[in-house]
């Protein structure tokens, strides 16, 4: 019984999903109305200083008809006055290079009253469908939820868990130096790395019809009549939009290069833990350049650096890094660093930048260490990710540091502003945090056994 209940109110549903498109087709068409006393500006032919009554006079009688008139109590501005519904609706009308009335632009006047024409009658006959549109989606069965259930058939999740806890011990054969202290981690689970991603929703026009996939209902207008994710393609009305899981599949086809792409973005489209770049270096590097000298402070040549640059954004993992194309392994870490440096969001976040310089300002070494540890729980899974398996490597770095020279600290001078860089980019604020951004890096090498 409850299931046949269901399928006659989606069926119902479905129904008039379509009537609100039949809704569109219905919608009165723009009919300008012209007059002896029009005036052209270049921009527009408008009907020089008309009062509101006597443009409701010129208008009476025609759904859709329109006209742009002078302001009479602003001169100079113009006014879009509109017939709909049986009355005379006035909007201020604006060009800057496009015509506008509201966040929409339009290369014409005309096509501007077409798409509010539509706007208005659907909004006019639908209001109350309108209304529970989004407040009662069935993208379970029809939209977005069955649209990637269908697409992913890989997740990289862990199990969701509460974070580890960790406590700091003296070992009394030890002597009490800052870095030189014990750590043990209570019995607890690993950090959850589920690796969620926000929608890069971007205004988008359709050529045809189009169906939202969140709430599977029409999307109405001329223009710009919803929002595309410019990572997965996902195609939603605006309003839907501040609905849909931050569960975003990045398509491969949509992701036009390797470097300068978002961290997640990346991982989430070629399904790996961390970028390729960091895996490909690093390997490379511990294969034949952990004892070369000034490793990751002495510079590579810039162009080829560049090269190794375009050779993954075109050839993605199947790019060539061995010793045959590059001989210096200079050129393969200075790769790594600009490819790090040149994230959109650094590896440690804007959002938690703050939280680590406060962490290294703590001058009490344990209370440090579990602020630092506590800052790094709040990381986007990709980015804690890609952060433990750096600090991991540059921590067989340090263990070389005989033939290399390269000790946490030096680390620490080369790669704090590579990996945390302040929201505000001032220049004075990256200047005082130098030391600090150096002094957290520092204490994620030589902790990373621990903190990670």
């Amino acid at each position: 019984f409850y299931i046949h209940i269901h399928l006659k109110k989606q069926q119902k549903y479905l129904a008039f999903c379509s009537s609100v498109y039949q809704l569109q087709q219905e919608t009165p068409r723009p009919k300008r109305i012209t007059c002896p006393q029009e005036v052209s500006t270049g921009k527009c032919v408008f009907h020089g200083l008309v009062s509101r009554e006597r443009a409701d006079e010129l208008l009476a009688g025609t759904e859709g008809a329109y006209l742009i008139r002078e302001s009479q109590r602003q001169p100079g501005t113009y006014t879009l006055a509109l017939r709909f519904g049986g009355q005379t609706l006035n909007y201020r009308l604006f060009y800057d290079g496009k015509h506008f009335v509201g966040e929409k632009r339009f290369e014409s006047v005309h096509d501007l009253v077409t798409d509010g024409l539509i706007t208005l009658y659907i909004e006019t006959k639908a209001a109350e469908y309108i209304a529970k549109m989004t407040t009662n989606p069935i993208y379970q069965h029809l939209g977005y939820t069955s649209l990637l259930r269908d697409k992913i058939t890989h997740r990289l999740n862990r199990t969701h868990s509460e974070p580890k806890k960790v406590t700091f011990q003296q070992d009394e054969k030890i002597s009490p130096s800052p870095l030189s202290r014990r750590t043990t981690i209570k019995d607890g689970p690993e950090k959850h790395c589920n690796y969620e991603k926000i929608h890069n929703f971007k205004v988008h026009t359709f050529r045809g019809p189009h169906w939202c996939e969140y709430c599977a209902n029409f999307m109405w207008g001329l223009i710009a009549q919803g929002v595309c994710c410019s990572d997965c393609g996902l195609n939603v009305h605006k309003q839907c939009s501040k609905l849909v899981p931050s569960d975003c599949q990045p398509d491969l086809r949509r992701i036009k290069k390797v470097f300068s792409c978002d961290l997640t973005t990346l991982v989430k489209a070629h399904n790996t833990p961390r970028p390729m770049v960091l895996d490909m270096c690093i390997k490379e590097i511990e294969h034949r350049g952990l004892k070369s000298e000034g490793l990751y402070r002495v510079s590579g040549f810039t162009e080829h650096i560049e090269d190794v640059r375009l050779a993954f954004d075109r050839d993605g993992e199947k790019a060539d890094i061995s010793a045959n194309i590059y001989s210096d392994i200079n050129i393969i870490a200075g790769a790594l660093k600009l490819y790090l440096r040149d994230l959109p969001i650094p590896v440690i976040t804007y959002d938690v930048y703050s939280k680590f310089i406060q962490s290294a300002k703590i001058t009490d070494p344990d209370s440090r260490l579990e602020a630092v540890h506590d800052g790094l729980l709040q990381l986007p899974p990709a980015h804690y990710e890609t952060l433990r398996y750096l600090m991991t490597h540059l921590k067989r770095v340090t263990m070389y540091e005989k033939d290399n020279y390269m000790n946490s600290e030096n680390l620490g001078i080369v790669f704090g502003p590579t990996l945390m860089r302040p929201p505000d980019l001032n220049t004075l604020t990256t200047l005082n945090d130098m030391r600090y951004q150096k002094l957290i890096v520092q204490l994620l090498i030589e902790h990373e056994d621990i903190l990670f």
